[in-house]
Formats: structure tokens, sequence, C-alpha cells
């Protein structure tokens, strides 16, 4: 099967990440986002027969597709939630890609929202990961994303020094975006690596901040597409995969299903990786970059810290990486966090990048990543000439 061409992305919606209390709920978010994507589509709420959401954290137990729905006043003929971490909001396009061209639908609104989780009590979770790992293994994110870059490390003889690269070319981009949390400050390399350990060998500056916000895509059929008011950008390829959900039993920390989805988006695409005009990879770390850009094909395995030290990863550089100012500097509002690399490979290729705009952008690539590089998505998209 081939999405190619089957369906295009016509409208963003994005909220500018924050960390301060709020009475809102994830509801109330995405409501928002919600309403600024489909007006950006040029359609109206009639128009929208297809809801994608994401899970939100901070409401857990919500049933997020029928009490958006409600909220909104939508009537979607096809709904449903989407559960696989970072990666549901790359993983919401190409599903929606794939209900239009079933015929099922026409005009599908990819939703994601959540709240700033610090201070909040996190709902039970039951699994055996939980259970039975964490007390005596793996504790979260951080310590598991520090296990890859040790290896990475140990392995490949990658430096802290490439590593933090990742963050002060991402820093840069977030100048330029005044959507970004972190869009005042510079970094240096040396900010980098005099920031404080969180967990070595990661500093401070190389671990997303959780917090609030929003982001949305409305994915449309092409007879809509074609006569939509800003140019559509279309899915040319897809692919998704996971090879486990802990990282105890990943047959090598350092390599990742990413391999497996870009090839299959690349293949469904047929394009070759020098074809992509700029990447936008999930960055809840900078060893997350550094991975996927092997992993994806960009460079060889080992080379990802070489290749982020020799090339420009700026929007005006030789290898535009992470334009909106990545996760890292434009902030993590949950799944929509994720979602944030697809809005802005969209907005690129829309030419709306502003003061960021990278040049004669027509092909980009999108990763996705959730849990510590269990679910992955690969998307490439296109604007025609």
């Amino acid at each position: 099967m081939s999405l190619k061409r089957k369906a295009a992305a016509i409208g963003i919606g994005e909220l500018k990440p924050y960390r301060e209390p709020t009475d809102d709920s994830a509801l109330d978010l995405m409501a928002a986002v919600a309403a600024e994507a489909i007006a950006d589509a040029g359609l109206e709420k009639k128009d929208i027969d297809g809801l994608l959401v994401g899970m939100a954290s901070a409401d857990p137990g919500m049933i997020y597709p029928s009490a958006i729905g409600e909220l909104f006043d939508l009537r979607p003929r096809m709904l449903n939630v989407l559960d696989i971490g970072g990666a549901s909001g790359t993983g919401m396009i190409w599903r929606a890609a794939a209900a239009i061209d079933a015929g099922i639908c026409n005009a599908v609104l990819c939703l994601t929202a959540d709240l700033n989780r610090l201070g909040r009590r996190r709902p039970p979770m039951i699994s055996l990961m939980y259970e039975f790992e964490a007390p005596y293994g793996a504790i979260g994110a951080n310590c598991s994303y520090a296990l890859i870059a040790q290896r990475h490390m140990a392995l490949y003889g990658t430096t802290p020094a490439q590593m933090a690269k990742v963050a002060v070319d991402q820093r840069t981009n977030a100048l330029a975006n005044p959507l970004a949390f972190f869009n005042d400050i510079p970094l240096t390399i040396d900010d980098v690596l005099n920031s404080r350990y969180i967990c070595e060998p990661l500093h401070l500056f190389e671990i997303v901040s959780p917090m609030s916000g929003g982001a949305a895509v409305v994915v449309a059929s092409p007879e809509i597409a074609r006569r939509s008011k800003h140019a559509p950008i279309w899915l040319l390829g897809a692919g998704e995969g996971s090879d486990r959900a802990s990282i105890t039993y990943a047959p090598e920390v350092t390599e990742s299903a990413v391999k497996g989805a870009a090839d299959t988006a690349f293949k469904m695409a047929g394009l070759q990786r020098k074809d992509i005009d700029l990447v936008c990879p999930y960055d809840c770390y900078t060893i997350t970059v550094l991975v996927t850009l092997e992993d994806a094909g960009f460079c060889k395995k080992r080379q990802g810290g070489p290749f982020a030290m020799d090339h420009d990863l700026t929007y005006a550089g030789d290898f535009p990486c992470n334009t909106h100012g990545g996760q890292l500097s434009f902030g993590q509002p949950g799944l929509a966090g994720g979602m944030s690399h697809v809005t802005e490979g969209i907005r690129q290729l829309m030419g709306r990048g502003g003061g960021r705009q990278v040049k004669d952008a027509r092909l980009a690539y999108v990763n996705g990543n959730g849990g510590i590089m269990s679910e992955q998505v690969g998307l490439i998209l296109e604007r025609a000439s």
C-alpha cells in the first residue's frame, strides 16, 4: 500500500508553550488549537469529518474524541485516540491519510495538547516495566537516555561537545521563532557543558523542559487540498515500527526502530536521503538527535557526533535541523511537543518560516519517537512545485 500524495496537510495551529499555572484543562487547550488549525486551513467546523486525538497525561480517563467533538460541535465519521508516546503526532498524519484514501472521511483534525505535569500527582501506572524494572534498573527517561549516551560515547567515541552542538544550533533556530519558549538567550557549547548534570553525561541544556501547550494539523483529501488557501503539503512516504517497549530488552541501546520506519518512508516516497531539504527529528535529548540521524540514514552509524559538529544545523546552514528550535528550545508540551516537529515541517514547506525560513525548502523528513527510543514514525512531506 502506498499513501504517496493521497492526502495533504493544509492547516496548522500551535500555542506558545508556557510553564505558568493555569485553570485551563487539556481539553481547553485542544479546543483553542483546533479552532486555529481549522481556520488556518480555510475550512469550517462542518468540513471536519475525521478526528485523531493524543492522550493527554494531565487528564487521565478522558474520552477525548467524543469530548472534543461535543465541546467543539464536530460530527466526525472517523475518530480515535492515538497513544504511541512522542510519536503520536507523526503517527496521526499517516493514519489520517490512510482513512482519507479509504474513503472514510475527507478532512481530519489531528490534535494534541497537554499541561505541565511538574508538581502534579501522576496517575497510577500498572505495567511490568513500572512494577519490576523501574525500582531496580532504568528509572525514567533521564536515566535511560543517559545510558544510551554513555554507550554511544563508549562504542563510537562520541564526545560531550558533539552532543552539546545539537542544543546550541537548535537554540539559534529558536531565537528566530516567536513561539519558542527559549527564544531570548543564545547558547554556546561551553554553556551547555558547564550547566549542571541531570544524569551524567546529560546536562541541563540537553534535556527537554515539560510545559503546557498544544498543536494541531488538518489533513485533507486531494480535492479539498487543491483548493486550500495555503500550498498543500503532501504526504509522500510514511513508516512506523517498534522493536521493544523497555530499554532493558533492547539488543543494542544505540540502535532503534528509526531505521525500519525511515527505510519504509523513503521507499514509499521514491526518494533518497540527499533529496531532503530539512529534517525534524524528535529531540527529547541531544543524544536522541544523533541516534536518529544515524538510524534514519543521514550519516553512518558511529558518525552522528562528527556529523553534528561538521555541519551547520541552523535554518541558514547546510543541514537545517529542527528549525523551530526543537523541543530542547521550543519546549515540550506533552504530545504536542512531538507534533511541533510536524507543524514546523509543514510551516517551512509552506514558506511560512519567517525569519528562520529555509531557502527553497521542498522536501522534509519528520521523525516521531515514543518511549525510550521504543516507537518510531518517519514521514516525508513535500511541497509540490
